[in-house]
């Protein structure tokens, strides 16, 4: 069902059967095809057709939500799943005062020799800077390809001004490793 639910998502980018079957790497027909599929699956039209594309009905617009919510949590496994087999990869930006420098190596060198394809740049900012920098709250961004929504709240910090928790760095390669749940 992903598969059409790709089409569906193609079809609402694209506008046209055509160029959205170029993009799913299929033929119109199959695209068509696997279209109308999803609507007998489902039991309600999707598309207003006619000798060219018209649009999306209601129940459509409706659907074509719930698609993109469910390709773009299969995209999100399938990732996760591939940094399971190969670990993780990708760039970590790494905002430090001038006082912890010296501990960053503590820090990336065991992480990286767990997962050599994670590069890293240090940047050494005052603490000013660091409460600034969005990239500062590890829980909203990705150290990897894999995300972070949540680590380990750090016990008797002072957040930062907009009052969100501070966070472990125990806590984001914890989590970075076993998953969001894992303690």
């Amino acid at each position: 069902m992903i598969d059409k639910l790709e089409f569906l998502i193609a079809l609402s980018r694209e506008r046209h059967f055509g160029r959205a079957a170029e993009l799913c790497g299929v033929t119109q027909p199959t695209l068509s095809a696997g279209l109308k599929q999803l609507e007998g699956e489902l039991g309600v039209l999707l598309v207003a057709r006619g000798s060219r594309f018209q649009g999306f009905t209601a129940d459509g617009e409706r659907v074509l939500d719930w698609a993109r919510r469910i390709v773009g949590d299969a995209r999100a496994m399938r990732q996760e799943i591939d940094a399971l087999k190969r670990g993780l990869s990708g760039h970590l930006r790494l905002s430090v005062i001038p006082t912890a420098l010296s501990m960053v190596a503590s820090l990336t060198t065991p992480y990286r020799a767990r997962h050599p394809n994670v590069t890293f740049t240090i940047l050494s900012r005052t603490s000013a800077e660091v409460l600034k920098d969005p990239v500062y709250r590890i829980a909203a961004a990705p150290a990897a390809t894999s995300r972070i929504p949540k680590t380990t709240p750090v016990k008797n910090l002072t957040g930062p001004p907009c009052g969100s928790p501070l966070y472990a760095w125990s806590g984001a390669v914890r989590h970075s490793r076993s998953g969001p749940d894992s303690t």
